[in-house]
């Protein structure tokens, strides 16, 4: 439905982290297509399959209010983001159900000229986004800058040569020869019906990522992060709900380490084997100076091998952390009585040794001492070092 779009003259902000606010980008219309065949080019021929001929689709054009590729980054994630949060679309983009589109030009800098673009079609995956974008820039510069002209066409990307191919020439609207499908009425979309979706909506991305930022402290990327996944931002809140610790600790430990399991295990956010509540009561194990940050990162690791509770496994493993003084300063003597070497190093303005020395520290207390406790017998022991030499 060219003439008669769901929308038009809509916009949606993204995420600018360059300067912690958030950039505007027109959207120009949303408009209903029926999907013809799909393309497949091999050399100089194109394989027709019409196996999906007749699905529906939904194109979102927007206005050339993109000029980086991390803002086209920006767009597509949350864009991704709205349509799961609304549960309308998977975002599986590896299944086909959702494909992003690149219309690229370059203009000399200071210029607001828009020269010829090319589209790269079928985009499915960021990956593919970012990388046809900026190669498609960087071929588009070169031409200009040696004389020559771009030509405007279609583009196909090569995930396995990472460059762009010449699929057809880009004719003008009237030449992709458009013409209304008599066996479908047009859908027209009543305000009534607008304004009762509208009054039904969940809280979307930019909502809850302003609502992180105000009520949590967090930086834009921070919350564009969590938000980017309506599963993962529900995992957070879960999570800080059932925590004493502060909101900024839980969201490192999840999107530090916690997320480095699940993408290398490939495990889905929805079926995690550690529920919110022992991410929360890992957490303030470690605030609560119960273990350290080394012996965390060891429970979290058998967290997610044994679907254990983190107390469980502290108490299974000894992994509570040390901060008895008494214990710590002799551990510290030891050391200084072991290596008079680096201990003069140290004394002689050598101040990296510090941290070797705390290091052995770590060593002979199977990493459970106190880091902080530690570090300050060891600084004043070698005050004291200081003082008799």
């Amino acid at each position: 439905q060219y003439d008669l779009p769901v929308a038009s003259d809509g916009w949606l902000d993204i995420p600018d982290e360059s300067n912690n606010e958030s950039q505007r980008v027109r959207v120009r219309r949303a408009h209903l297509e029926e999907d013809t065949a799909k393309l497949s080019h091999q050399g100089k021929h194109a394989l027709v399959d019409y196996n999906r001929a007749g699905v529906p689709l939904l194109e979102i054009v927007s206005e050339p209010d993109i000029h980086t590729v991390e803002a086209a980054l920006a767009y597509a994630t949350r864009i991704r983001a709205i349509l799961r949060y609304l549960g309308v679309n998977s975002g599986d983009m590896e299944k086909g159900v959702l494909r992003f589109e690149a219309n690229v030009s370059v203009r000399p800098a200071g210029s607001q000229e828009l020269r010829t673009r090319t589209e790269i079609k079928n985009l499915n995956s960021f990956r593919a986004l970012t990388r046809a974008s900026a190669y498609e820039i960087q071929r588009q510069t070169r031409l200009y800058e040696s004389g020559g002209m771009v030509v405007q066409e279609t583009l196909g990307w090569d995930d396995v040569k990472e460059v762009t191919v010449s699929q057809r020439s880009k004719e003008e609207a009237h030449d992709y020869r458009y013409f209304p499908e008599p066996d479908l009425p047009p859908l027209e979309i009543s305000r009534l019906w607008v304004e009762q979706i509208k009054a039904n909506l969940p809280e979307l991305p930019e909502t809850r990522s302003q609502r992180f930022m105000a009520e949590f402290g967090m930086t834009i990327k921070e919350a564009s992060l969590l938000t980017s996944d309506k599963s993962l931002a529900d995992y957070f809140e879960k999570a800080v709900s059932l925590s004493n610790s502060p909101a900024r600790l839980i969201n490192n430990w999840l999107t530090g380490e916690f997320l480095r399991y699940v993408n290398t295990l490939g495990l889905d956010l929805d079926h995690l084997p550690v529920p919110p509540a022992y991410l929360a009561e890992l957490v303030d194990l470690v605030t609560g100076k119960t273990i350290n940050d080394n012996s965390a990162k060891l429970v979290l690791k058998q967290m997610f091998e044994s679907g254990q509770a983190p107390k469980a496994i502290v108490e299974a493993n000894n992994l509570a952390q040390v901060s008895d003084e008494g214990y710590l300063r002799d551990v510290v003597a030891q050391i200084l009585n072991d290596n008079p070497k680096e201990v003069a190093s140290y004394l002689a303005g050598k101040e990296t040794v510090f941290q070797w020395m705390m290091g052995q520290v770590a060593r002979l207390t199977r990493g459970k001492a106190d880091p902080q406790v530690a570090r300050q017998l060891l600084l004043q022991a070698l005050e004291k070092a200081k003082r008799i030499s």
